[in-house]
Order: C-alpha cells, then sequence, then structure tokens
C-alpha cells in the first residue's frame, strides 16, 4: 500500500501577489507578523508585501531574518509575535524566511525549547495542528519551501537540525514570477541549482512515491531547459514562472526523501564563517553524490539523461559540473571558503542527518570522508 497525501493550495502566476488579501481571508489570518529579510526589505519587494495587504490591515514587519536562520531569530521573533498579538504569519523572501515563518507559528503555539521538535530527536508527533496559519510567498525560484514540510534551524549550539511535520505546510502558497525579475544572476544560479538538486535527490531516492518520482522529473527537466536563459536574462518573465515552477516541484517531491547532497551540505550551512550559501553548495556537491550512487539507482539516470536531452551514455556527474561552471557557481568547495580543518566536525553531523537514510546507496563514514573530499576538490 502506498500512503500518499499532497500538500497545500498554491496559487501560481505573474501578479498573484494581488489575492493576499483573500488568501488571509481564507486562512483567518488578520495581524500577520510578515518574516523577511534585510535585504528583501532593502530592494523594494517588501514595498509591494505592504501594498498587496488590504488597508484594514495590522501588519507587523521582522525582517531581521539571518541567512541560515537561527533559535535566536525565532525566540526574537516569536516575542515580537506575541506582544503585538499577531494571529499568523506572512513569509516572505527566500528559503530562510520560510523556514524562519514556520518554526515561529510553532513556537507561538508550542511549549519550548525548540530542540524538542527536531526530527531527529523524536519531535515529529510533537508537532500538532495548534501551528499558526502561514502564508509563504517566494521571491526566489529554488527552496520549494513554501509548500515543504520542513523547517532547518541552527540551534545555540550549533546544531543545525530540521523539523518536519505536515502542519508546519504553509496554508497557502503565492507563487509569483514576477517577485524575482531582475534577481541577480548569481542567486538565480544558486537557486535553481538547489532547485535541480531537490527535484534529482528526491526522483533518485529509493522510497516509493510514483506521483512525486514524477513531478520531480518534470522539475529536473524544466530547470535543466530554463536555469541558464534565467540566469542571463533577468527580466525573461518566461524563465522565470518556469525556474519557479521548478522550484515548487521540487517543494511537493521532499515527502520522497533527499540524500547525500543535503546530508553534506546542512552541516556546512551551520558554520558562522565563512556564511555559505545552501543552493551553492548542493551545487558543489551533486557531482561527487552522483558518481557516488551511480551503480545503485536502476534506470533512474537513464531517465534524468532524457528529460535533460543528453546522450544516453553522457555522464550526469559531468553535465552538473559544466552547467555550475557556465552559472559562474564556484568549482568546490574550497572555493567557498571551507577548510579542512572543519571537515570532521562535518563528517560526524552528515551522518547523523536524517536526509543520509534516504540515499540510494547506503553511507558509511569513510564514504562521507570521501565525498567531501571530492567536493573539496582534493
Amino acid at each position: 500500500m502506498a500512503l500518499i497525501s499532497y500538500l497545500t493550495t498554491i496559487r501560481f502566476e505573474a501578479g498573484a501577489l494581488a489575492a493576499l488579501a483573500e488568501e488571509m481571508a481564507a486562512v483567518g489570518i488578520a495581524r500577520p507578523l510578515v518574516v523577511t529579510d534585510p535585504g528583501i526589505a532593502a530592494c523594494g519587494l517588501l514595498d509591494k508585501l505592504l501594498a498587496a495587504l488590504p488597508a484594514r490591515q495590522a501588519a507587523t514587519l521582522f525582517d531581521e531574518t539571518p541567512a541560515n536562520p537561527t533559535e535566536d531569530a525565532v525566540d526574537k521573533a516569536v516575542e515580537r509575535y506575541r506582544m503585538v498579538g499577531c494571529d499568523g504569519l506572512i513569509a516572505f523572501g527566500g528559503g530562510s524566511s520560510m523556514d524562519l515563518a514556520k518554526a515561529v507559528g510553532l513556537m507561538a503555539t508550542h511549549e519550548g525549547p525548540l530542540e524538542r521538535y527536531m526530527a531527529i530527536l523524536g519531535g515529529v508527533p510533537r508537532i500538532t495542528e495548534a501551528v499558526a496559519p502561514t502564508i509563504a510567498i517566494p521571491t526566489t525560484a529554488g527552496t520549494g519551501s513554501e509548500v515543504g514540510r520542513g523547517s532547518v534551524i541552527t540551534l545555540r549550539d550549533g546544531r543545525k537540525l530540521t523539523m518536519l511535520s505536515p502542519h508546519l505546510i504553509p496554508k497557502r502558497a503565492i507563487c509569483d514570477p514576477e517577485l524575482t525579475l531582475g534577481l541577480p544572476p548569481g542567486v538565480t544560479a544558486a537557486t535553481g541549482m538547489d532547485a535541480m538538486t531537490h527535484c534529482i535527490e528526491t526522483f533518485i531516492s529509493p522510497l516509493e512515491n510514483p506521483p512525486a518520482a514524477a513531478i520531480a522529473l518534470d522539475g529536473v527537466g524544466r530547470a535543466g531547459r530554463w536555469i541558464e536563459r534565467a540566469t542571463q536574462r533577468g527580466d525573461d518573465l518566461e524563465a522565470r514562472w518556469n525556474m519557479m515552477m521548478a522550484a515548487l516541484h521540487g517543494g511537493l517531491t521532499f515527502q520522497k526523501g533527499l540524500g547525500a547532497v543535503h546530508a553534506l551540505s546542512h552541516p556546512l550551512g551551520s558554520i558562522q564563517e565563512p556564511r555559505l550559501h545552501h543552493g551553492t553548495l548542493n551545487a558543489v556537491i551533486l557531482p561527487a553524490v552522483l558518481r557516488f550512487n551511480a551503480a545503485h539507482t536502476g534506470d533512474k539516470y537513464a531517465e534524468l539523461r532524457r528529460v535533460l536531452g543528453l546522450e544516453p551514455d553522457a555522464d550526469l556527474s559531468d553535465y552538473i559540473t559544466g552547467l555550475n561552471a557556465r552559472l559562474g557557481l564556484p568549482a568546490n568547495l574550497r572555493e567557498m571558503g571551507v577548510t579542512d580543518q572543519v571537515i570532521p566536525a562535518m563528517v560526524e553531523a552528515a551522518l547523523r542527518d536524517h536526509t543520509a537514510k534516504t540515499n540510494p546507496r547506503p553511507l558509511e563514514r569513510a564514504d562521507v570522508e570521501a565525498l567531501y573530499a571530492e567536493a573539496m576538490g582534493n
């Protein structure tokens, strides 16, 4: 038996932001906390969101989301939520803002501490339907968090852990590709490769979920066709539409499980200096993991080659390496500023990461060490 559940209500179209008031009414939000980051507040996008709010609506702003959301940021946002009597959240930005908003919605309605809700610590059944309602509005095309059941938070002790629950899925997602027009090429490339990686990893996951697999495969092909054009032509709405759809596809398939790319990238995202972008990490690590898994995925690599328009004997790892180069992304982790000294701690964390369990090839310590070495460019 396959038990399959999909997922939330999504409004997807150019100009969809104009329906914000309607969606707020549908989920019963009258006093939202708007969770975003300083970059969104500075670039003018926030003005578009505030203009879409109904005139009678009282909104409170939290624009202090860090690049990798932290427990401290969650506590600060929850304090503001409670102080002004908010009744829901609007997550506006990339994956960090959406992950932070989900955690705020949880901690505003559940007893602490935050770590007791982490999946790896047995937290899944502790998350109830009391989570405050959230409307997610992505401004990048990458994470798919607007339809995802997870929230990744770095705790005060440095652990970067994930909460998982269907109750964390935003009640509504507003996907408006116009919000991504003019996104800088580097951000477009990095977030686009995040979407590509999500779709590839969920497709090759050994868990059985044919609907998710079909969605993931379409997402891979869509990202492969449109990512370079979106990166090169920031005002191309068609390319932006398709990349936002590819990102959504990745989020819709998280239920099928991720794999070694995320097991290795999650710990690196907890490093305080340098701050490392999750999508870029995924892009850089992906070629090594594709090589590692090649003999353990049946005919799935052939399907990936087909939707990417590659020759039947093409090397997927080489394709991703070449794509990264054309997009101007780093060639290895060392170029991103990762040092050899941090790798032993990363190995330990990767082995504990929940995504390691759904990699198609079992991960042993020596495997993780070898994958990190290859991704470092050694």
